[in-house]
């Protein structure tokens, strides 16, 4: 066995993001020693509105809202992305700006890479740079459809969509969410989150309380959510492979 396949091996070993875990031995063999390992805190922000973008982040657990911050002080997520993906896109389009905030939504752990080390791989690895584009094509892809569901679909689908993402990146059937948050996230009042939550709720599909939502039902929840979540994550197996499977 040689020592970059070695090498390979354990990076791959080490690692839960998927797009990394797809590279090729030599691809990844390239990357992995300029990664650095760093942890987020629940409600960190990583990446701000118009300010420099300082470096990538590959996702290995928990998950990262992007969120559309408005002039009159409201917020609406955008997109999500948990260890099928990366934060800092711009990037890989030669900005190293953005309009959106990336904020922590669950306790993070990921592989940062440099903004110049990143620049750097896509100039060398061809494979790197063809995968991350595919990555960037389903994420667009995902916003897209997320922009059609909050304009047409009814709250309680909306909702149901949510959880069926969250649940895919979380690592249990539990996490922290509160209904304030969950309101600023699907660009509604609390009142409503509340009366869908508790509809979810009643039909035995979730449990919320404190501050934690528990999946009970899954199965349930998916039937309850519009087409929007399926539309999506069948989108991003046929771009990533398994690379781009959820859950």
């Amino acid at each position: 066995m040689s020592n970059l396949y070695q090498l390979h091996s354990s990076a791959n070993a080490s690692t839960r993001n998927q797009l990394l875990a797809a590279l090729p031995p030599e691809e990844l063999a390239q990357i992995w020693p300029r990664l650095e390992r760093v942890d987020f805190p629940l409600r960190q922000v990583v990446q701000a509105p118009e300010q420099r973008i300082l470096a990538t982040y590959f996702i290995e657990t928990g998950w990262i809202s992007m969120v559309a911050l408005l002039a009159d002080g409201g917020s609406a997520e955008v997109g999500h992305t948990g260890r099928e993906g990366m934060v800092g896109l711009p990037l890989l389009f030669g900005s190293d700006t953005g309009l959106v905030e990336a904020m922590v939504q669950s306790p993070v752990t990921a592989l940062r890479l440099s903004a110049q080390d990143f620049q750097q791989a896509l100039e060398h690895n061809p494979k790197f740079r063809a995968l991350l584009l595919r990555y960037a094509l389903a994420f667009n892809e995902q916003v897209a459809q997320t922009a059609a569901c909050n304009g047409r679909h009814v709250l309680e689908q909306r909702l149901a969509r949510w959880l069926l993402m969250a649940h895919d990146r979380a690592d249990g059937d539990e996490f922290t969410m509160t209904q304030d948050f969950l309101a600023m996230m699907l660009c509604v009042q609390r009142p409503g989150v509340t009366v869908a939550a508790q509809h979810l709720q009643k039909a035995g599909l979730i449990r919320y309380g404190r501050g934690r939502i528990t999946i009970t039902d899954r199965d349930g929840i998916e039937r309850a959510a519009c087409e929007c979540y399926g539309t999506v994550r069948r989108r991003f197996e046929e771009l990533l492979g398994n690379g781009g499977k959820l859950g």
